[in-house]
């Protein structure tokens, strides 16, 4: 079986801890391939390379880096169709959700490539006699990237590319489930012409992020995952004296009013519901409907288009959704629609019996609907990652924010209404750091920051835009008086800018 190993110093490398994870095809369940996991010996020696690189990377010209970025987004542009198939091969998604993933991230690569504009510092003359204050920004050194399975490209090329045109050097650590498009977008970063050691990959487990975050020579950790792993990671990489931005979990809310086109509404709920198999930290997966009618005729439209969706491999063009990730992961996102029944929901639309013919042993799951769910439920307690929408209703606008408001997560948030001057209130008061107006998922543009609130974000800063640069560097202040001999003399006083 092949084994897939790392990519140290732009070259690869061979694991050599003796331990190894599965590489599976979640269309048919089969074994793909070992991944090679990184002991720590083997991070040492990545984490050595980049600082090696960051030694030169740090004083390369702003245009230089630049250009390496145009030349790289131009590389990832050309290979997106591969790249594409190598996410579809591990994660299971259909051809067009891992294009579209590939040209988000390729948005931020865009905003790296306006790096001179984004590092500009700023100047003040004569602030006292003689003196003046520059205000500058620069890098902070090597930077661990720690990404999850479900955007194998889209979440590394949200953070590595602003961190490298920052003047920063990378150690990339791919969820172990789909390693190959990591090493794929490093292998590119090196034919582009970044020197050796600016971008390095190791794939690895817990064992391997734990030497990653504690190793005394990384100055930051990006992370995307789950709230418990976020909130554990940004405990010990601070604790390490580490600069830390942790992406955890969600448990995305879409109000629907009365007043709004409930067509619109349903095809935005079962787009953002159960697209990439509902495996995105933006999915909505609560739907909270404000009265009677609007709920009945919201689940009644959404059941109907939920049962026409066509499940199948993510290679088959027919296909809309494709497998779970894993077995295990599948089989825990089912025992969330028995477990609601049980509970008193009411499961409108039930995914757990779908088999896909051919596929059998893949890790397959229908998509599910229930209605009636209620704040104490399971399934609505957890965040469940899968194709599961949960509906929940409200008498009013009052009853659904204090809902939405409740929740201990605020990555995203909705609304549907005609209405402006509710929407404008909804935007205001929601505590959720991405909010959507008719948008089910409010993903925002590369020159705007992603993070959310509350449990789902640990750490000051959001990810990629202004926030990114502000990530990825740190501020120095300088200030300058070149006095004549005669001027000089001795003052005790605190400086009063006079």
């Amino acid at each position: 079986m092949k084994t897939i190993g790392h990519f140290v110093d732009s070259k690869p490398a061979a694991g050599t801890s003796g331990r190894h994870g599965t590489v599976y095809d979640p269309a048919t369940g089969a074994e793909a391939a070992r991944v090679a996991f990184a002991g720590p010996a083997e991070v040492d020696r990545a984490v050595a390379a980049a600082a090696e690189a960051f030694r030169e990377w740090r004083t390369t010209s702003l245009a230089r880096r630049t250009a390496l970025l145009f030349r790289y987004r131009e590389l990832l542009h050309a290979e997106r169709e591969e790249l594409a198939a190598l996410i579809t091969a591990e994660h299971g998604k259909v051809r067009a959700d891992a294009l579209g993933e590939i040209a988000r991230g390729l948005e931020v690569v865009e905003l790296a490539c306006a790096v001179p504009e984004k590092l500009k510092g700023a100047l003040s003359t004569q602030v006292s006699t003689g003196v003046d204050v520059a205000s500058v920004r620069q890098p902070l050194g090597v930077v661990a990237c720690v990404t999850p399975f479900n955007f194998p490209a889209m979440v590394p090329l949200w953070m590595f590319p602003l961190a490298l045109a920052c003047g920063n050097t990378v150690v990339l650590k791919p969820s172990e489930k789909v390693p190959s498009a990591a090493l794929r977008l490093a292998e590119l970063a090196a034919r582009a012409g970044f020197p050796a050691g600016a971008l390095n990959v190791v794939n690895g487990d817990r064992e391997t992020v734990e030497r990653l975050t504690a190793h005394r020579d990384v100055a930051a950790v990006s992370f995307v995952g789950s709230t418990p792993v976020a909130r554990a990671l940004h405990r010990a990489a601070t604790s390490h004296g580490k600069r830390v931005q942790a992406l955890g979990g969600a448990k995305n809310h879409m109000l629907v009013l009365p007043d709004a086109d409930l067509d619109v509404a349903a095809d935005s709920a079962v787009s953002a519901a159960y697209g990439s198999a509902g495996e995105r930290c933006m999915a909505v997966s609560v739907v909270v409907a404000v009265g009677e009618d609007t709920a009945d005729a919201l689940v009644a439209a959404i059941a109907e288009r939920a049962r026409a969706l066509r499940i199948g491999p993510g290679d088959d063009p027919a296909s809309e959704m494709g497998p779970l990730i894993t077995a295990e992961h599948r089989d825990r996102v089912a025992s969330y629609v028995g477990g609601a029944r049980a509970q008193g929901a009411e499961v409108v639309v039930d995914g757990t019996g779908l088999v896909v013919e051919g596929h059998e042993k893949g890790f397959f799951l229908g998509v599910s609907l229930l209605d009636r769910v209620t704040p104490a439920m399971d399934a609505y307690r957890d965040e469940i990652f899968g194709p599961v929408l949960c509906v929940v209703r409200a008498a009013d606008y009052e009853e659904a924010l204090a809902l939405i408001n409740a929740s201990p997560w605020g990555n995203g948030a909705a609304i549907f209404t005609r209405d402006g001057g509710t929407a404008r209130r909804f935007q205001l008061e929601v505590a959720a750091g991405m909010v959507g107006v008719n948008v089910p998922i409010p993903v925002p543009v590369a020159s705007h920051s992603f993070g959310g609130w509350k449990d789902s974000l640990f750490g000051d800063l959001h990810v990629y835009g202004e926030d990114g640069i502000r990530f990825y560097t740190r501020g120095k202040v300088v200030t300058t008086r070149w006095p004549r001999p005669a001027e000089s003399a001795v003052n005790l006083g605190f400086p009063s800018g006079a």
